[in-house]
C-alpha cells in the first residue's frame, strides 16, 4: 500500500499567507494550524471546500459482553441499526446540522433481517469473548480489513471529500481498550474506562476481562492482525481498512472516539504513514484514547466530554474544519490594506 505524504510546499505556503492575513501572528491559533493541513492534503491554497461530508458506521456484537462489561445488552446492537437507518440515532441527527451523510455497514451484528446494503460486507455474526478465546477465526480479520477498504473505496469514488469512522457495538469500549493495551504495553488499569456508564462493580469486572484477554493473547499482539484476530473484532479490523483506504487514496479522515483511536493504531502499524492522512475530532472520556491519541501524536480539535461513539464527537469537528479552511479562502491580507 503506497501512501504519498500531504504536500509540504502547499501547508509552507499556507503558514505564509496565514502569517500575511489581517490579523496579528498566530492570533487565530488551532484555526491556522488545522488550514496549513487542509492546504497539504489538498495540495492546494486556499484548500477545496469539504462539502461532501461521510460517515461510515461499522457494527457488530462483541463476544465479551459475556461478561458483563456493558450497561447494556448485545441486543442492543441490532436494535440500534434500526435507529441508524430511521434517521434518528445520535449521529445521524448531528450529521443532519453539517450537511454530513450517515451509512452503517453490519460487519458482525447478531441479528438477521437487516437490508441487503447494510449487510454487503458481513463478516459473521458476534465475535468471540477475547478473554476466553480469540475474537476472529483466521483470515477474518484479513477479509474484513478489505472489506473496510472497499467501503472507502466507494464513498470516495461517489465523491466523499472528507471521511469519518464510526462504530456501534455493545462491548466495543472494552475491545478497544483491549486492543491498545496490547499495542503500548499498558496495563488494563490504565486504559479501561466506563464504556456506556458502568458501576464500579462493572468497571472491575472491564479490568478483569481486559487482563484475562492479554495474559491469553501474549505476544501475538505485536503482528496488527494477530492483534485484531485474538483482541478486536470485524468492525474494528474494517475501520482500519476504512482509515488506511483514506490515506492511500489522498482524503483526509476524520477520527472519532475510542473505537476509531484504537483501530487507527492498528492501521497505523499495517500502513506507516497512514496518520499523516488523519485528524482527530474530539477528546474521548475513555482513557484508552488519550494513550492511543498520543501514540499517534494526534491532538483533538474538540473535548465536549462525549462518550456516544457512532461518530457523533467527529462530526462535531466539521464546522471548525470549514472555519479554517475559510480563512484562507476569504480572510483579506495586510497588503490589501495599502
Amino acid at each position: 500500500m503506497k501512501i504519498t505524504p500531504p504536500s509540504a510546499a502547499a501547508r509552507e505556503d499556507a503558514l505564509a499567507r496565514l502569517d500575511g492575513l489581517v490579523k496579528p501572528l498566530g492570533s487565530l491559533g488551532r484555526l491556522e494550524e488545522l488550514a496549513a493541513w487542509l492546504s497539504a492534503a489538498h495540495d492546494a491554497v486556499p484548500p477545496r471546500e469539504l462539502a461532501d461530508v461521510r460517515v461510515a458506521v461499522f457494527a457488530g456484537d462483541h463476544g465479551i459482553t459475556a461478561s458483563a462489561v456493558s450497561a447494556y445488552p448485545r441486543e442492543i446492537t441490532a436494535a440500534m441499526v434500526q435507529v441508524f437507518l430511521a434517521g434518528t440515532s445520535g449521529v445521524t441527527v448531528l450529521a443532519r446540522q453539517v450537511g454530513a451523510r450517515v451509512k452503517v455497514f453490519d460487519l458482525a451484528v447478531d441479528a438477521d433481517g437487516l437490508p441487503d446494503e447494510v449487510t454487503a460486507y458481513k463478516i459473521r455474526r458476534g465475535s468471540g469473548s477475547i478473554d476466553r478465546e480469540d475474537a476472529l477465526a483466521p483470515g477474518e480479520a484479513n477479509r474484513a480489513f478489505d472489506a473496510g477498504r472497499r467501503i472507502a473505496d466507494a464513498e470516495i469514488d461517489d465523491g466523499a471529500d472528507l471521511l469519518i469512522p464510526g462504530d456501534m457495538g455493545i462491548g466495543n469500549t472494552t475491545v478497544a481498550a483491549a486492543l491498545v493495551a496490547a499495542r503500548l504495553g499498558l496495563p488494563a488499569e490504565e486504559v479501561v474506562g466506563t464504556g456506556t456508564g458502568v458501576d464500579e462493580e462493572g468497571h472491575a469486572r472491564k479490568v478483569a476481562a481486559v487482563t484475562a484477554a492479554l495474559t491469553r493473547t501474549g505476544d501475538r499482539a505485536e503482528d496488527p492482525f494477530d492483534r485484531l484476530t485474538a483482541l478486536g473484532s470485524a468492525c474494528a479490523a474494517a475501520t482500519a481498512g476504512f482509515l488506511v483506504q483514506g490515506a492511500v487514496r489522498g482524503v483526509p479522515v476524520l477520527l472519532d472516539g475510542v473505537f476509531s483511536g484504537a483501530a487507527a493504531l492498528v492501521a497505523q502499524d499495517i500502513a506507516p504513514g497512514a496518520v499523516d492522512w488523519w485528524l482527530a475530532g474530539h477528546r474521548s472520556t475513555e482513557p484508552s484514547q488519550a494513550h492511543a491519541l498520543k501514540a499517534l501524536g494526534l491532538e483533538p480539535i474538540l473535548d465536549l466530554g462525549l462518550r456516544l461513539g457512532e461518530g457523533s464527537g467527529a462530526v462535531q469537528a466539521v464546522p471548525v474544519l470549514r472555519a479554517a479552511r475559510a480563512i484562507l479562502a476569504e480572510m483579506s491580507s495586510l497588503a490589501d490594506l495599502s
